[in-house]
């Protein structure tokens, strides 16, 4: 193989190598009508879950804290993303305030139901539906 073909695989390689990888997590808020709205996006386990705990447990949260977490872009959750829930899930409840879960897909649907999670927080199709609920 000659020296310069050789170089230009190597260099391919290095240039797919260093490459911006997708962002495997990332939340971001909004306040909608009076209301969080938490909009997560890539997989929600237990490397994320602090990042994920404080977006909705937010000192933004409206006073009762009124929140609806968007999982549209969610692909895969864990039991830590399960344990954030119910703790943001007590805190609200304590405060007169509700949490409430839009568009996780069905896997994540079925987890929450294996676990119980909705029945303690409603889970609704999108998140215009969940801040009309």
């Amino acid at each position: 193989m000659p020296s310069g073909l050789l170089w230009a695989q190597l260099r391919t390689v290095t240039d797919i190598h260093n490459q911006k990888q997708p962002v495997r997590f990332s939340v971001r808020s909004e306040v909608v009508d009076g209301v969080l709205v938490v909009t997560a996006d890539g997989e929600i386990d237990h490397d994320v879950m602090d990042d994920f705990g404080r977006a909705l447990l937010s000192q933004d949260a409206p006073a009762p804290p009124r929140i609806v977490v968007d999982l549209s872009g969610v692909t895969f959750l864990d039991s830590s993303g399960i344990n954030v829930f119910i703790a943001a899930y007590r805190r609200v409840s304590q405060a007169q305030g509700w949490l409430r879960i839009a568009g996780a897909r069905d896997p994540m649907l079925y987890l929450m139901q294996i676990v119980g999670i909705d029945a303690l927080i409603d889970c609704h199709p999108s998140v215009g539906q969940a801040l009309k609920a």
